[in-house]
């Protein structure tokens, strides 16, 4: 009985030190992760939206909490000292997981500036073409809301690529809606 209690109590004590190593380990890198995804994944695809801002998108970002408690990053584009553009990423559902889609607004027109992919897994050469200046071509000065031909839109699926066509717009439309629901602070925040 003695044997089996200091049993417990070894595995307990290391299951509680791994917990506590692993939840440290977290803590102190979350900051330099976030910065990371800033640079390289959200970055590029922000800037390629707001080629002319002439702020930068990324450190003026700012979060705002949507009505069901998700935090959302958005990042303001400027001319002139005025707010033009606001970009978030949201997330649809490809063939190979979750398509992220960075998707910029002109907030004085309600259309879009543009889209760029953040982060997929589809399949190479046929859903990757979803990063081609054919498929992110056609969403520039789009009014809200964004369609598929097939669904009475104006946009092209890509042939071969339906499932991943429909994320990404799956993705657009969850990005207007994040947008639609946060505009009213987003002008008040940068007037």
């Amino acid at each position: 009985m003695n044997s089996m209690f200091q049993m417990i109590l070894v595995l307990s004590l290391l299951c509680g030190l791994a917990g506590f190593s692993l939840s440290y380990l977290k803590m102190s890198t979350a900051t330099r992760i976030e910065s990371q995804v800033l640079t390289f994944v959200q970055g590029p695809a922000i800037l390629e939206v707001f080629r002319g801002a002439e702020n930068s998108p990324i450190e003026d970002r700012k979060a705002f909490f949507l009505k069901d408690g998700r935090r959302v990053n958005v990042f303001p584009a400027m001319k002139g000292g005025k707010l033009y553009g606001v970009a978030v990423e949201a997330f649809g559902k490809g063939y190979g997981g979750d398509i992220g889609v960075a998707v910029g607004f002109n907030v004085h027109q309600d259309t879009l500036a543009g889209i760029g992919m953040t982060t997929m897994k589809e399949t190479a050469g046929i859903g990757t073409r979803l990063t081609e200046p054919d498929f992110l071509n056609q969403f520039p000065d789009k009014k809200l809301p964004v369609k598929l031909k097939a669904d009475g839109g104006e946009i092209d699926a890509i042939s071969g690529a339906t499932v991943s066509s429909v994320g990404a717009l799956m993705a657009v439309s969850n990005a207007v809606e994040i947008y639609k629901e946060i505009k009213p602070l987003l002008l008040e925040t940068w007037k």
